[in-house]
């Protein structure tokens, strides 16, 4: 490819109950990588506020102004203790539960039709990637009924109907101490550990997409 391949990487902001979001490092981390392998690989990242207006306003918008070939997402599951690789979304949304701008979804689906969109055969491949670095990582069915799953329902939508945008992928991470480490009586993983796994995934997602572009 002449021009340099394009992937977004986002994460989110704090919520309610998750007053620190280690996405937020976890990302910037990902995006100021240097490595050879990047050379010709352009990086952005956003942070969403963690809220059903903000991805519904900013998803189009930074598709539009970005152009990526590929959507990195991670989130916070705050009960989870190992890297969890989505391999779906569900046509789910609480109504329990309000967003960060203490908003509540009205009803309990995101859209009327299929009870669940998949990402698609490489989230089996990128799980590998991140097996590979030794982090305790596995294959999830449940998304949840969040903000998380939100933005991968409203992802694969995108993927469905754009023509640049060829793969989406999300990761739920488990919490982390604020200086980084692990959290105690949560997980044992780091944030140096998040960060070796999301650059084996992400270096996976770029040769996936490069090969999706030339299909």
């Amino acid at each position: 490819m002449s021009e340099k391949l394009r992937i977004l990487i986002t994460g989110f902001g704090p919520f309610p109950g998750a007053p620190f979001n280690p996405t937020m490092p976890l990302v910037k981390r990902l995006t100021t990588l240097r490595r050879p392998a990047f050379d010709d690989v352009a990086l952005t990242s956003h942070i969403f506020d963690v809220t059903y207006a903000a991805v519904d306003r900013e998803l189009p918008e930074l598709i539009a102004t970005h152009r990526p070939q590929a959507l990195l997402m991670f989130g916070l599951a705050g009960r989870t203790w190992h890297l969890r690789i989505e391999s779906r979304a569900r046509n789910a949304v609480t109504t329990r539960f309000p967003d960060a701008s203490r908003q509540h979804a009205r009803k309990g689906s995101i859209e009327g039709g299929a009870d669940a969109q998949m990402f698609g055969p490489h989230s089996e491949k990128l799980l590998r990637a991140a097996l590979a670095t030794g982090i305790d990582a596995r294959l999830s069915r449940d998304a949840g009924s969040y903000l998380c799953n939100y933005l991968s329902w409203r992802a694969i939508e995108a993927v469905s109907r754009d023509n640049d945008l060829r793969l989406a992928q999300f990761v739920h991470v488990p919490p982390l101490a604020y200086d980084g480490t692990a959290a105690s009586g949560k997980s044992e993983i780091t944030l140096e550990q998040l960060v070796d796994a999301g650059e084996a995934m992400l270096l996976e997602l770029v040769k996936l997409t490069r090969q999706a572009a030339r299909a």
